[in-house]
């Protein structure tokens, strides 16, 4: 599609979003439409996600749908379940809610209120996530050590090629969050690389298609190479222990 026709869906996309705010969730106070589609930059498969805030609910949901052709993947809340979610996105380092709201176009009756609360997603995501620290810190080093031990040695292609796919996140979490960026899950790992860095996300892109193929010698190398500047492998002395709770009696 060229710009001017993803224009028009955009628009499109946006009215059908409004469609199914009155239509579905009657007594909404407000909703934010965004999605790729919504920034001129998605497909033909590309879906709308919608964000929907009531004045109260009991708990909050998911659900999918249709809408006017376009698929939708809503997210219902009211402003408590919202701040617990857009906390935990803060907390995690995957800013998936906090991005809908900051970028999301405002509908529904209650836009001031709309406003404000997009103003603080905004904020949070300008600021970046918390510094790689503790025990998420330690658990991820040693799960990208793990897997990058994993290529040591001779493997056959299909092993390889399995190994990789474990390791991508990791590596990619590793990148970003020990670089101070926001990270992000499938797709948009290599997508924030990019953006951070693009002789590193063609490095990553690099090593991950040779290890497809079967060849895991890069990958390896770019994985030592990230540890190092992180203190080097994660393993002698790396404990994690149970929850208190994790016992059964029969």
């Amino acid at each position: 599609m060229d710009d001017i026709q993803k224009q028009i869906v955009a628009e499109r996309a946006f009215a059908a979003a409004r469609r199914a705010l009155a239509s579905r969730y009657a007594g909404a106070a407000f909703a934010y439409v965004s999605g790729s589609i919504m920034r001129g930059e998605g497909t033909v498969f590309s879906d709308i996600d919608l964000v929907v805030v009531f004045p109260s609910l009991e708990r909050a949901w998911r659900e999918s749908f249709t809408e006017e052709g376009f698929p939708v993947e809503a997210f219902v809340h009211d402003e408590e379940t919202l701040a617990h979610y857009l906390h935990a996105d803060a907390e995690s380092g995957y800013p998936i809610m906090v991005n809908m709201v900051a970028t999301g176009s405002i509908v529904g009756p209650e836009s001031g209120r709309a406003r404000l609360i997009q103003a603080k997603a905004a904020e949070v995501l300008a600021a970046g996530p918390k510094p790689l620290a503790g025990a998420n810190y330690d658990m991820l080093r040693y799960q990208v050590t793990d897997l990058a031990d994993d290529l040591r040695g001779d493997r056959p292609p299909e092993e390889i090629a399995a190994i990789a796919a474990a390791l991508h996140q990791k590596l990619a979490d590793l990148m970003l969050l020990g670089r101070g960026a926001w990270t992000g899950r499938g797709k948009w790992a290599p997508r924030l690389l990019c953006r951070l860095d693009v002789q590193l996300a063609d490095d990553f892109d690099a090593a991950f298609r040779l290890a497809a193929q079967g060849d895991g010698g890069r990958l390896l190398a770019l994985a030592d190479r990230e540890l190092a500047s992180h203190g080097g492998r994660r393993f002698d002395g790396f404990r994690q222990e149970a929850p208190l709770e994790a016992r059964r009696r029969e």
